[in-house]
């Protein structure tokens, strides 16, 4: 039984949609978002009746609402027929919010946390649901590995799959998937300019054209380049890219693809403030520890090939190719521990940092976190669609193998003689002359895959539908160091997903599910490893989650709720200094809801809300009992706009987040907090402004959460200003 909140239950009540009772009836033609009623299905009330909104008749509103999601079945499908939450944000909402950036789009997707990069790993490092998604970000469906900051130039969206879902995905996605889905070539000639300017000298420009070659052909390109600032100290981004695509045979049975990203950032690293007395150091929010010279490089290649032919209207054969090519050139400074006094042998404070020394009387220690890190991976998917009868009972299909190769490489060296600063007004230094660099571990690592999958959405009636798949993976990793332990590793893995559901659809408007679904984690999942965990079996998760869908007023309103668990009860946990076991378990308990859509023709919505109850039950290095790192107990994001006349629209709307644990040791708590973002647009046939205010109160709250070192917070933008200027050809 879940301990609700009085903010849970109340937004649980707020969004679950009785299941005996009728929406308001649907007086005009049904929308795009809804199907044509089944023959048999039970019909739509009609004692109260109000007229359906027409969307379209607001030419220059964007739309929020998506009607849906490959990432619920691997090809496109209908989000009222997976029996999943899915939250997806698409490019009218991110340009609505002037969010460019993958963080940035993500805080639309409630139970997400933003985590920083370290040790193995640097770029997007975010948790989901309480577990951490590193290697669950996609792109087009292939796992993206590649370790860099993603930028959201060349997407159309991008679709959050909750909960454990290995069968579809492969190793990992414990607490669910994030896939981007990149812009496509079609048969319509355009051009677009987007130009912004922000405080703290942001500037930004993308260019989106798409050309029609052929009646079946067409070629896209997007672009961007920006020169961002921060409202912290020294932060500066400079970062460019271009994605070109290339579509052939566009709506006739063989159609071909081919893609391209190659991006490059030239950013400075952010490893945050230390903590004081089990919080955040009472610094201002611009404190930077970290030297003028550190920067991360990063350049990404991926390249995609796709085939796909259509045999008849119940059959299709898809064939994928993607490869791809990063590498990451870190140099990095962070602060390692709070001192009682200005030497680096000074007495270093632990477990929280509690002293009754005020901060004027602190210091803090800088450690270098420096790395070349290559990143290789080819992967191929070949799936094929197959509808069919069998007898009255209808089969959706779907079959197939993958294969992968995944290489990784990552030098550190470690930087020596680093200044010791004061935790107040640390000063803005370049490099001291005294700093020495000493050559460190090696790693070199590499991983094959195989599997087969398959998944079969099975329609009994109008009104019952099961989903069941199986897939079944071989993941083989090893691993050298020259330095660290192990000196050498290496694993196969063989694992079952499954995945099942049962879904409920009474009318067209509304649909109720259970579920269940499995994952696993190899301990070489990343290429990386903790010694003495190279011989373990590979983690698992299962998740059950029941909730209801509904599409209201014509399909103008969509709603979600659900109530879900997910337990990974044999969690990695060490039980001595040599030694590792599957003994730990942690557990979410917790309910989702979402809502998307027009409240009227000119006033719409986007929103979600997410309970967690995370704990870790079972552990033996001392964490029984407490909660899991960067899981905060409630998340909601918020964002409406309203057009007050047929040019002006204006919005706004929170982001809220509980406070939360910077490890899983608990010594340090992060306070919550609540930013406000406001919006306010003109629209014209040709072009846009927009104004985007950011954290419009100056809240001084933390984004970003690292749970080494005790446990660091980065600190979130303070009150920015943009204005975005759109033009259309």
């Amino acid at each position: 039984m879940l301990n609700h909140t009085p903010l849970a239950a109340a937004l649980a009540l707020a969004f679950t949609v009785p299941f005996a009772t009728p929406v308001i009836a649907q007086t005009a033609p049904q929308s795009a978002s809804q199907p044509a009623a089944t023959p048999g299905t039970a019909p739509v009330a009609d004692a109260q009746t109000l007229p359906t909104i027409g969307v379209q008749a607001q030419a220059v509103q964007q739309d929020f609402q998506a009607e849906r999601a490959t990432v619920g079945a691997k090809t496109p499908t209908a989000l009222r027929d997976i029996p999943q939450t899915v939250t997806v944000i698409n490019r009218d909402l991110l340009s609505s919010q002037g969010a460019t950036s993958f963080t940035d789009a993500l805080r639309n997707a409630p139970g997400v946390t933003i985590g920083a990069a370290e040790g193995g790993q640097i770029g997007n490092n975010i948790n989901l649901r309480g577990f951490t998604a590193q290697n669950d970000i996609y792109l087009d469906g292939f796992r993206d590995r590649n370790q860099y900051y993603r930028d959201t130039f060349d997407l159309e969206s991008l679709e959050v799959l909750y909960g454990p879902s290995s069968m579809l995905f492969g190793r990992g996605s414990t607490g669910g998937v994030i896939n981007q889905v990149s812009k496509k070539a079609n048969l319509k000639d355009s051009a677009e300019v987007t130009g912004m300017i922000g405080t703290d000298d942001r500037y930004r420009s993308t260019v989106d054209v798409n050309h029609k070659l052929t009646d079946t052909s067409a070629i896209r390109l997007n672009a961007f380049g920006q020169s961002l600032g921060s409202t912290r100290d020294v932060m500066k981004n400079k970062d460019f890219g271009v994605a070109p695509e290339l579509r052939f045979g566009i709506g006739t049975p063989t159609e071909i693809t081919l893609s391209a990203l190659i991006q490059r950032n030239n950013d400075m690293p952010d490893y945050g403030i230390q903590a004081l007395n089990g919080r955040p150091s009472p610094v201002p929010k611009n404190t930077f520890y970290g030297l003028t010279s550190d920067r991360t490089i990063q350049d990404v290649q991926i390249f995609n090939a796709a085939i796909k032919h259509r045999f008849s209207e119940n059959l299709t054969l898809t064939n994928q190719t993607q490869i791809s090519h990063s590498t990451t050139d870190a140099r990095e400074t962070a602060p390692q521990a709070v001192l009682t006094g200005p030497l680096s042998s000074s007495t270093a404070l632990t477990n929280g940092n509690f002293t009754t020394l005020s901060p004027s009387q602190l210091f803090i220690k800088l450690q270098s976190h420096d790395r070349v890190i290559e990143n290789h991976a080819i992967y191929n998917d070949t799936m094929l669609e197959y509808k069919f009868n069998t007898g009255s009972i209808r089969h959706d299909l779907i079959a197939g193998i993958e294969v992968g190769r995944d290489t990784y490489t990552n030098q550190a060296y470690t930087r020596n003689n680093l200044p010791v600063v004061p935790m107040l007004n640390p000063p803005i230094i370049g490099t001291p002359a005294n700093v020495t660099t000493t050559v460190g571990n090696f790693a070199d690592s590499s991983a094959n895959e195989i599997a087969a999958y398959l998944n079969d959405t099975v329609t009994l009636t109008p009104h019952w539908k099961i989903v069941g798949g199986l897939r079944w993976d071989r993941f083989s990793a090893e691993i050298h160091n020259t330095v660290s332990a192990p000196a050498y590793a290496s694993q196969t893995n063989y694992f079952t997903s499954v995945r099942a559901g049962v879904i409920y659809q009474p009318t067209d408007w509304q649909s109720y599910y259970v579920s269940y679904g499995t994952s696993f984690n190899p301990s070489l999942e990343t290429l990386t490893v903790t010694n003495l965990t190279q011989n373990l079996a590979p983690e698992s998760t299962k998740s059950y989650e029941v909730g209801g869908k509904w599409d209201l007023f014509g399909g103008n309103i969509s709603l979600n709720s659900a109530f879900f668990r997910q337990e990974m009860d044999n969690a990695r946990t060490q039980v001595s200094p040599t030694e590792y076991s599957l003994a730990g378990d942690i557990r979410v308990d917790g309910f989702q809801a979402g809502v998307t859509g027009h409240i009227t023709e000119k006033w719409q919505v986007f929103g979600g809300y997410t309970y967690m109850d995370a704990t870790i039950l079972k552990a033996a290095d001392g964490t029984q009992g407490h909660t899991p790192a960067n899981t905060p107990r409630n998340t909601l994001t918020f964002w409406t706009t309203y057009a007050i006349t047929s040019h002006w629209e204006i919005g706004g709307g929170p982001i809220y987040m509980s406070p939360r644990y910077a490890s899983n040791t608990n010594y340090v708590k992060v306070p919550g907090y609540t930013r406000w973002d406001a919006t306010a647009a003109y629209h014209a046939k040709k072009f846009d402004v927009r104004l985007n205010l950011l954290n419009l109160t100056n809240k001084y709250y933390y984004d970003a959460l690292i749970p080494s070192d005790g446990g660091r917070s980065v600190p979130g933008i303070g009150r920015t200003l943009l204005a975005t200027f759109d033009y259309r050809f």
